[in-house]
């Protein structure tokens, strides 16, 4: 990647961090493979829809590997809760209820 490039992908992840800082962001590391990660996807769909001040995003671990391992996602589905850029808590497997009570818990 030359330079011009690095810099506007740096300026982009500035733009990101300004948009979600002080927000909830739930990030779900997940597979296409992963039947729990399947199971999981149309519920985590719901979940964002009726909760949307907080953000969801998702990463497929087998495209971005670099991101699985930085956040040690040894397990799929994980979620990751971050507030103000912070890991606040994770929800390892796929766990409608405890998912649910811990994205209220930091709401």
């Amino acid at each position: 990647m030359d330079r011009a490039s690095q810099q506007g992908q740096r300026i982009k992840q500035i733009e990101v961090i300004d948009d979600v800082y002080g927000q909830l962001v739930v990030v779900d590391f997940t597979a296409s493979w992963c039947e729990p990660c399947c199971f999981i996807a149309p519920i985590l769909a719901d979940i964002a829809r009726k909760t949307p001040h907080v953000i969801f995003l998702k990463v497929d671990v087998d495209e971005l590997k670099a991101v699985a391992e930085e956040w040690a996602v040894e397990a799929m589905p994980t979620f990751l809760i971050l507030k103000d850029l912070e890991l606040k808590d994770k929800v390892v497997g796929a766990r409608k209820e405890e998912l649910l009570v811990t994205i209220a818990k930091h709401a």
